[in-house]
């Protein structure tokens, strides 16, 4: 069987498989279901192993988890098929949203990673309605979502954010502690007549006027970005100017990646498309100016103590992660021939040595955290 996004060209996938038996799309459960009956014998129903808990049965590890607030996408990204696949904006009801993370926190999850395609954009496709959770009235909003996920007592971390002028507002609340100082901003680009042809919002100068701003409210923000390199079209002067934006954003984490021809992309069509071997030098260049960046934020962290919330404890020590690091995307902080904790446990620990992407560390005294 075949589900998700890929679900949406189901004639192309019967061509390319015949023996499929089911192509459905994305959160299709009721079809998935349907087809799973139609082929395979239910089950009889046994209480004793059939039990699903409260928060549900997630992937992660049992102290993180996403918790995805929205659907689909509203933007119209040259390069992007997403919303050819999930649609437009699509937000779920807060109350459901806020349910959900405190069921998930009262099952031990210590950090709640909030994702959607548009995470600032949560709400615009109902007009902001207001909703109800614990019998109080809740805007169907980023702010007032945040706002009332910082109640739950656990790490909260935003990625996805579009750098809309209410980003703003959410500042003051990392500035408070409420949640994490971290944001996940993908800027794909920095040259104006590039992110025009990628249909993407932003300006370079303005964007570098926000950061200061943000960091002058909040000094211990921390942002991700994301970036393409070979846009079609990109100059050799637009992708200095690239590097010129990455010297002066000082982005914390940086991901880059070559353009990739996605079937479906409007963005294949623009003429004057980047050589392969092009792409690779400029990602080099653009990894190597964003490594110098990151260590030398890393040296600074030396000699200053953080929360980290454990992740795992293997044969070398114990392994986990400060505000600074998202899963599976950020570095780690390593904490060598310590193995007196278990994964989700927050401890203190003072940094002693750093790399390119990840630190290492010794307990300290706990603090109250």
């Amino acid at each position: 069987m075949v589900t998700g996004c890929l679900g949406a060209r189901k004639d192309e996938i019967i061509e390319l498989h015949p023996n499929v038996l089911g192509v459905t799309g994305p959160h299709a459960y009721d079809e998935v279901l349907t087809q799973v009956h139609k082929h395979v014998t239910k089950p009889v129903h046994n209480p004793f192993i059939d039990l699903v808990p409260p928060q549900g049965v997630k992937l992660t590890p049992k102290h993180y988890a996403y918790l995805k607030i929205s659907e689909g996408c509203n933007h119209r990204c040259t390069f992007c098929i997403i919303p050819s696949m999930r649609g437009d904006l699509d937000s779920r009801p807060v109350g459901d949203v806020l349910g959900e993370a405190q069921r998930l926190v009262k099952a031990g999850v210590k950090e709640l990673l909030v994702i959607s395609q548009d995470t600032s954009a949560y709400g615009v496709d109902v007009k902001h309605k207001t909703d109800f959770w614990d019998g109080m009235p809740v805007k169907t909003h980023m702010q007032q979502l945040c706002e009332e996920l910082a109640k739950q007592g656990v790490w909260i971390r935003l990625h996805y954010v579009y750098p809309y002028p209410h980003v703003d507002k959410i500042i003051p609340l990392m500035a408070a502690g409420k949640i994490l100082p971290y944001l996940d901003i993908p800027f794909q680009h920095a040259n104006k007549r590039i992110l025009k042809l990628m249909k993407r919002p932003g300006s370079s100068d303005r964007v570098l006027e926000r950061i200061a701003k943000w960091r002058e409210i909040c000094p211990e923000l921390v942002i991700r970005s994301t970036f393409i390199v070979g846009f079609p079209g990109e100059t050799e002067e637009e992708f200095e100017e690239l590097l010129n934006f990455l010297e002066e954003a000082q982005l914390d984490r940086v991901g880059c990646f070559k353009y990739s021809p996605v079937t479906g992309a409007k963005a294949n069509d623009l003429p004057d498309h980047v050589s392969d071997d092009v792409m690779e030098e400029r990602l080099q260049r653009f990894m190597a100016v964003q490594a110098k960046i990151s260590s030398e934020k890393l040296q600074a962290r030396i000699g200053q103590e953080y929360l980290i919330l454990v992740d795992e404890v293997n044969s070398l020590g114990i392994v986990g992660r400060s505000y600074m690091d998202a899963p599976e995307v950020d570095g780690k902080v390593y904490l060598s021939d310590d193995f007196d904790a278990n994964p989700g446990d927050l401890i203190w620990v003072q940094i002693i040595h750093a790399d390119e992407h990840d630190v290492w560390g010794v307990r300290v005294e706990d603090e109250e955290a």
